[in-house]
């Protein structure tokens, strides 16, 4: 299902998950993973809702079948990069940070303020305000930078 670089990339994000290196991804790995990403106002119940997606204890290989679950279907990036590209009539590559922040936040699924933080923190956007989301559908697909390659 998955490539031998995927399969690799998969298991460094267990092994980061994995705080207390047993083996398994339980509800206090879970908690401290938040924790180290910024986000300490996680409740419990979401957590336990996260843990039942799980037929069972999370280890490696149900981590990694669950991950082809959520994988499964996933939109192409050439369907992502045209969603984009809607907005991007001049075919710039880029979007301002303020237009994709009004666009998150009122339409449809809406993007909550935390959410658009922990978006802009994960892909930056450049110092004049653009969003490259050329880059970012490419992060999305393939999880890498176009530069790492």
């Amino acid at each position: 299902m998955f490539e031998q670089a995927q399969i690799q990339e998969f298991k460094e994000a267990f092994t980061i998950m994995d705080q207390n290196r047993d083996g398994f991804i339980d509800k206090n790995d879970l908690r401290d993973t938040f924790a180290a990403l910024g986000r300490l106002n996680v409740n419990q119940e979401e957590i336990d809702d996260m843990l039942k997606e799980a037929p069972g204890p999370v280890n490696f290989t149900v981590f990694l079948t669950m991950f082809g679950e959520k994988l499964k279907g996933a939109d192409p990036e050439e369907t992502i990069l045209n969603a984009f590209k809607v907005f991007d009539p001049e075919g710039t590559g880029t979007l301002k940070k303020d237009y994709v922040t009004e666009m998150l936040t009122t339409q449809a699924d809406r993007f909550s303020p935390e959410e658009m933080e922990q978006m802009f923190a994960a892909f930056p956007p450049d110092v004049a305000g653009n969003l490259d989301y050329k880059n970012l559908v490419h992060i999305i697909t393939h999880g890498e930078e176009k530069d790492q390659e």
